[in-house]
């Protein structure tokens, strides 16, 4: 299953400048999927982070690995925002980054469920660029109905 921008804004409620997927290329419910971020210098963190050698902050890695984690549990359980339904990022472990992520770089972000019970999932989640691992780690996420 292949979703576009268009489908990612219906399973992820985030929103410029934090929407961090925009693709996806692969994925299998309950299983598995593959999904990129295209990085641009036009990233309103790069103003900061750092100006004069700009690399994308590993705490948004981490996030937008955990954005694709959402769409694949969304998916899997085939609910939405739209229905009232957040998944929230509530841990992170074994976090390694390998590689610094810069502009022009091409995120590639792949999570496998690990398991999911009663809307807590975890995930074995790893990003790469040009298939060099910038980032691996195991994320926890919690499916939350919010009014």
């Amino acid at each position: 299953m292949v979703m576009d921008i268009n489908d990612i804004r219906e399973y992820l409620p985030h929103r410029y400048p934090f929407l961090l997927v925009d693709r996806v290329t692969r994925l299998v419910e309950g299983e598995t999927i593959v999904a990129y971020k295209n990085v641009s210098i036009n990233e309103p963190f790069f103003n900061g982070h750092f100006p004069h050698h700009p690399i994308m902050p590993g705490v948004l890695v981490i996030e937008a690995l955990a954005q694709a984690c959402g769409i694949l549990g969304f998916k899997t359980v085939d609910k939405r925002p739209a229905d009232g339904y957040v998944y929230y990022l509530v841990g992170s472990d074994k976090v390694r980054f390998k590689r610094p992520v810069m502009p022009g770089d091409q995120l590639i972000l792949e999570a496998n469920v690990i398991r999911g019970k009663r809307g807590i999932w975890k995930f074995d989640c790893h990003a790469t660029v040009n298939g060099e691992p910038a980032c691996e780690a195991e994320i926890t996420c919690a499916e939350r109905k919010v009014a």
